[in-house]
């Protein structure tokens, strides 16, 4: 049986790439590290590590063991939050990962809402995209991740579902996407006028700025349904710089409903694009029930995503 302790050396050497470093994220001797890691290759019976030059990487069974160790070791500490808190030992732990944008909205009305109804609750809060969140989630180093898929009518075969190797997802939101132009010098429509739905093709020569790998993709393929391949000459995942470029006229762009409800930029105009929307899912791992904090904590997010009136509060530059 391997031992948790050597695991957790290798984890560290592998985080940290080196013994030396290892050893002192881990506060350890530096040979006792290498003893660790020495035994855990009597253990398993090959070679973890390897030397290159002056250092050490390693090996493929060496990077294998670490992956598979660090999940171990994440659901382990998250074993242990939670028995703490079941035992009455503390109230609880809730750790959570979202994209900026839910980080700007919805979490920070459901964490000051949860900490007002459960004094003594740890709440930890991470910056994420999707695929790190849902790597998080499966090691065990956050309880819930917040994460988001697209869907595009005329183009996939059904909205997406959240559930995927052991997760299970709730539904916050699903929102709609918009086209974002600059604001015409003389301004844009009166409150009272409609505001159309958005033509991509009309913007075909136009440069456009593009977000995360995933938003590009999206956008891409968008584009290429409407009939053009769009001319990316910006990229940037900060939704206000992003509509900063669009105001000062150096592009177009597309984005979901949350990034206008943190922060709007008053140079810009947005247009729904028809069919085009963003699930938003709170995910967690394992089989339920979960810790009660972590239900709790879905439960509000649930109820923050209900009101939008909560999250357009947090936006004083928010149409």
């Amino acid at each position: 049986m391997l031992d948790v302790t050597r695991l957790r050396v290798l984890v560290a050497v592998a985080r940290h790439g080196s013994v030396t470093a290892a050893a002192r994220a881990l506060n350890y001797a530096q040979p006792s590290v290498s003893h660790h890691i020495a035994r855990l290759e009597a253990e398993t019976g090959t070679q973890l590590l390897e030397r290159v030059g002056r250092g050490i990487r390693l090996t493929e069974a060496g990077r294998l063991l670490a992956e598979r160790a660090e999940e171990i070791i994440g659901r382990l500490d998250s074993a242990e939050a939670e028995l703490a808190a079941h035992v009455g030992l503390r109230q609880g732990r809730v750790r959570l990962a979202a994209f900026p944008s839910a980080l700007g909205t919805l979490v920070p009305a459901a964490a000051a809402r949860l900490a007002a109804e459960t004094p003594g609750l740890e709440f930890m809060l991470t910056e994420a995209e999707p695929p790190e969140a849902l790597r998080m989630l499966q090691a065990g180093y956050v309880d819930v991740a917040i994460v988001f898929q697209h869907y595009q009518q005329d183009i996939d075969a059904a909205p997406p579902r959240p559930a995927d190797e052991g997760t299970r997802g709730v539904l916050l939101l699903d929102e709609p996407v918009h086209l974002v132009t600059p604001a015409p010098a003389t301004g844009g429509p009166g409150p009272a006028e409609p505001v159309p739905v958005a033509d991509l093709m009309a913007h075909a020569a136009s440069r456009w700025i593009a977000g995360c790998e995933r938003c590009r993709a999206y956008l891409v393929r968008q584009c290429e349904s409407a009939g053009f391949t769009p001319r990316i000459a910006f990229t940037t995942d900060d939704y206000l710089a992003v509509q900063a470029l669009v105001a000062a006229g150096l592009g177009v762009t597309t984005l979901p409903g949350l990034c206008l409800r943190a922060a709007r930029h008053p140079g810009v105009v947005t247009a729904p694009l028809a069919g085009a929307r963003r699930y938003v899912f709170a995910v967690t791992y394992g089989r339920s029930p979960g810790s009660k904090a972590t239900a709790r904590l879905i439960d509000t997010l649930q109820q923050v995503a209900a009101q939008p009136d909560v999250a357009a509060r947090l936006a004083p530059l928010a149409a």
